[in-house]
């Protein structure tokens, strides 16, 4: 019997393009001048470990936001980039630049099942304060208020390795066995199930991300019967 449902966000409860274009891209306008003006205080840290992963130890601020700006594009899941990421983009939610977007499923999918008495949790490459604000600052109302928890590259480790879902089970402290994971990343389904989780692979129309056995895959929350 399932009691915990883990879902991830990009491409599984929000397009991809809602995070890409929207988050990406202001935290792209934003990240020369944030640097330059916090590189003695919340940026130093970040300068520090970007620093460190270049072996750029020499690197200015100017450098810095270009190595940062790059990873954006590529998508690379650099700690430092998303830390960046989670501070700027709190500004963003906070003005009213930013809204968490969702699929038109998914909100009354995760009420009724916070509703039935499934505890609902959040992991994502995004850092954890990003999701917190992608969930709190929701278009159409909040949906934080529902959710149990948050875990991202630093609290839970990388998405495609079998010891970060473990670390999750033990964090929420229920069953494996017990525990539902959402994705459309067929790596991550893999990674779920060899730590013992059920799961079920998510593809949405317009989406990237191919349905690939040996998973079962859906393609609106509305799909499933749960719990």
């Amino acid at each position: 019997m399932i009691t915990a449902v883990v879902v991830d966000i990009e491409g599984t409860t929000s397009p991809t393009s809602s995070v890409r274009e929207d988050l990406y891209g202001y935290t792209r306008a934003r990240l020369p001048e944030w640097l330059a003006e916090n590189r003695a205080g919340a940026a130093a840290p970040i300068i520090a470990a970007t620093r460190d992963l270049t072996e750029r130890p020499d690197a200015d601020t100017d450098e810095v936001a270009a190595t940062l700006r790059d990873w954006l594009g590529s998508d690379v899941k650099a700690e430092p980039l998303k830390a960046a990421q989670g501070i700027i983009c709190a500004e963003g939610f906070r003005n009213g630049a930013l809204h968490g977007e969702f699929f038109p499923d998914v909100a009354p999918a995760l009420t009724a099942w916070h509703a039935a008495g499934l505890a609902l949790y959040v992991y994502s490459s995004g850092s954890v304060r990003n999701q917190q604000d992608w969930f709190t600052f929701a278009r159409g109302g909040e949906l934080a208020s529902i959710i149990g928890g948050y875990f991202d590259l630093s609290s839970a480790g990388p998405k495609r390795e079998p010891a970060s879902y473990a670390k999750i089970a033990s964090a929420i402290g229920a069953p494996a066995d017990r525990i539902l994971f959402l994705s459309d990343h067929p790596d991550e389904l893999d990674a779920a199930v060899a730590a013992g989780w059920s799961v079920t692979g998510v593809h949405r129309p317009g989406e990237p991300n191919p349905a690939q056995p040996p998973h079962h895959w859906i393609a609106s929350f509305a799909e499933l019967n749960l719990p």
